[in-house]
């Protein structure tokens, strides 16, 4: 799937997206992650990518700093939500351009962007993300785990070991995204020579990682 490509669902999914939360058998394990990102991300000034509606960013905006949370979707950006003014900020940006996106930060954030970045263009989002932080900036990703009757079938791999699911939206339209499942050992290999302190945790239906950048990322 193209950017372009990955844009234009998004935005045609954005009145929709929020439903993905509601899945009964997973209210447990996200009341953990909010746990665990607020633990994480407490008193934080957050440069956030891939922000989407803002679910995550108004989860978070009451025991941080400051947020600037941006997407590459303005129709996406942020959807009806009341956010605290002198706390809340947003901004449109590519994801692997974050290098003019206003604001002093100690910390970044991608929320569900993970599982969507080529497995070959990793390096590179990493790089620029870390670029823009700086050395000893807390990092934390949580994203999806692959579990068999909850989450959408994948519907094939690619050469470069991107998986892809098949996906109708409510106005009938059919696309393929690419979702990638990352294992434990999968995440540690790219993040670890890039990173401080990592940590990954393992949900029953998402993972998170934690790290620090590091002087050699």
């Amino acid at each position: 799937m193209a950017a372009e490509e990955l844009l234009d669902y998004y935005a045609r999914r954005a009145h929709e997206y929020e439903q993905i939360y509601a899945k009964p058998e997973r209210q447990a394990d996200l009341a953990r992650v909010r746990a665990w990102l607020r633990e994480a991300l407490a008193g934080h000034r957050i440069l956030e990518v891939a922000c989407g509606t803002g679910y995550w960013t108004a989860e978070l905006a009451p025991v941080v700093t400051t947020i600037v949370a941006t997407d590459a979707s303005p129709e996406v950006l942020a959807r009806h939500k009341p956010y605290p003014p002198d706390r809340v900020r947003f901004a449109v940006a590519d994801a692997y351009a974050v290098e003019d996106v206003a604001g002093t930060f100690t910390a970044g954030l991608a929320a569900f962007w993970w599982s969507h970045v080529p497995r070959e263009r990793q390096a590179t989002f990493l790089a620029g993300l870390h670029r823009r932080l700086g050395i000893g900036a807390t990092v934390v990703f949580v994203d999806n785990r692959f579990v068999a009757g909850s989450s959408t079938p994948l519907s094939r791999r690619d050469a470069a070991g991107n998986t892809y699911q098949q996906r109708r939206l409510a106005d009938g339209t059919e696309h393929e995204v690419l979702k990638n499942f990352p294992t434990r050992a999968e995440l540690e290999a790219v993040l670890a020579p890039r990173a401080e302190d990592l940590r990954v945790t393992e949900f029953t239906y998402y993972w998170g990682a934690y790290y620090r950048v590091a002087s050699a990322a």
